[in-house]
This record gives structure tokens, C-alpha cells and sequence, in this order.
């Protein structure tokens, strides 16, 4: 398959970000967060039922979801 550019960009920036933070997912967090509340803008977050819903659908399905067309 081709490599796509903007996948390769988005996985540098990716990169980047986490070196920043010494790849500690706590501190990537604590700083996304920051920067949501720093924007002003409201953060929507999905009900807890749907997520729920979404994960047993995926669970229950074979082959389907996360990782199923990775190699």
C-alpha cells in the first residue's frame, strides 16, 4: 500500500507530543485537558450508555472493530 502523507503527519505529530511527555499518558492527559479548559470551548462527552452499547456491539461482533484490520 502507499504510504500516505497526512497519516505520516499526524503520527509525527504524535510522536512529537509524547516525547514532549516523556510518553506518560498521565501528563499527555493532564495537559489536553488543561488545554480544553484553557479554550473556553465546551467539551462534549458521549453518554455512558452509548459507549457502553458500543463496546458490547463490538465485543459480540467477530473481526469488527478495534485492531480487526490492523497488521
Amino acid at each position: 500500500m502507499k504510504p500516505d502523507p497526512i497519516v505520516a503527519e499526524v503520527r509525527a505529530v504524535r510522536d512529537r507530543l509524547a516525547a514532549r511527555f516523556n510518553y506518560d499518558i498521565d501528563a499527555i492527559v493532564r495537559h489536553i485537558r488543561s488545554m480544553e479548559a484553557a479554550s473556553g470551548r465546551t467539551c462534549v462527552q458521549p453518554p455512558q450508555s452509548s459507549i457502553a452499547a458500543m463496546n458490547a456491539a463490538t465485543e459480540s461482533a467477530p473481526g469488527e472493530g478495534r485492531g480487526a484490520n490492523e497488521s
